[in-house]
């Protein structure tokens, strides 16, 4: 017996939540789309700085 009175060759019930097919594919599908947001947000804050260049730091005090 294992420190939890499992040997390693037991299968256990996962405990928790258990997600249907639907739920797993919802899941991926938003993991997506933000993951999408995020990498155009980089993006265009990217372009941004490559457009103003140097002088962002040129401003009046």
């Amino acid at each position: 017996m294992g420190a939890h009175g499992i040997s390693m060759d037991e299968k256990r019930e996962p405990e928790g939540i258990v997600l249907t097919e639907a739920q797993l594919k919802s899941r991926r599908q938003r993991s997506i789309a933000i993951a999408l947001a995020l990498g155009i947000l980089v993006v265009l804050f990217f372009a941004v700085t490559l457009v103003k260049g140097p002088a962002v730091l040129v401003r009046p005090l």
